[in-house]
């Protein structure tokens, strides 16, 4: 069978739980609504899953700009983007500094309460800028509060691989990508330059590291004690820059992807 989109996932709050799509508009800073959202500390810094995996037991839908919240043991929230003229604050994610909009302050108290630490939440409005990394991009690339890129793909075989070698198979929530592409081969994607997903061109740019984040169970929200499948990936997928599972990408147009839509490698590595 040819490769074909096989599934579509946001995560309106960054490190909050996926949530499945049957089809999304595609916008420079990546897929609409996704990761739109981050969660900082007093000093404005970003908390993720890395050292909170509560998040993960965090739903987050869009409504509108704003967020439907949900949470074990708590009643959910609605939160209202910041109206314009809302105060501001700049807050750091990786070696970036983005003038973010502050959320209402109720919203900070129930994810403080979601996650037992004094947290804030901030809103990425059209005001708040991010550049990709220029190494890796063009001039005018712009990114959400993503790690790094606008969105990531994995390819389904390269996760039934990785299976094949776990003694409990892992769902791809672990990985957190925004696209999987069914009817490939285990890790093809690693040497896509170019590829046309429905009617929309990406630019293949960067094999997106692993961390410790992959080893946080989803439906538990905390970390696998066995350390998997981070530990069977330092096995056969180490590079120099650290365990890869994954392709960061970058579209070039825009326009609408659904479930099911051709995938056709322009260019390869």
């Amino acid at each position: 069978m040819s490769a074909q989109l096989s599934a579509i996932t946001i995560y309106p709050l960054k490190s909050c739980r996926g949530l499945p799509l049957h089809e999304c508009s595609v916008e420079p800073r990546g897929l609409q609504y996704d990761r739109r959202w981050l969660v900082v500390d007093a000093d404005g810094r970003f908390i993720t899953g890395r050292a909170h995996p509560r998040m993960v037991l965090v739903r987050a839908v869009p409504r509108g700009n704003g967020l439907h919240l949900r949470a074990p043991g708590l009643s959910d929230i609605v939160i209202a983007a910041p109206l314009v003229g809302a105060p501001r604050r700049p807050v750091v994610i990786w070696k970036d500094t983005v003038d973010a909009a502050c959320a209402d302050p109720a919203a900070d108290r129930w994810i403080s309460n979601a996650l037992g630490v004094a947290a804030h939440l901030v809103w990425m409005d059209a005001a708040a800028q991010r550049a990709v990394s220029p190494t890796r991009a063009l001039p005018g690339d712009e990114v959400s509060f993503a790690d790094g890129y606008p969105l990531l793909l994995i390819g389904q075989g390269s996760l039934d691989g990785l299976n094949q070698r776990l003694a409990t198979a892992v769902p791809m929530a672990r990985f957190r990508p925004n696209l999987v592409v069914a009817h490939v081969a285990a890790h093809a994607e690693d040497s896509w330059c170019r590829v046309r997903i429905g009617a929309i061109d990406f630019e293949v740019v960067n094999p997106c590291v692993r961390c410790v984040f992959t080893t946080v169970d989803t439906d538990t929200g905390a970390f696998d004690p066995s350390r998997e499948p981070l530990d069977t990936l330092l096995t056969y997928r180490r590079s120099p820059n650290g365990v890869t599972f994954g392709m960061n990408l970058i579209a070039r147009t825009g326009g609408t992807l659904r479930e099911g839509d051709p995938v056709v490698v322009e260019a390869m590595a």
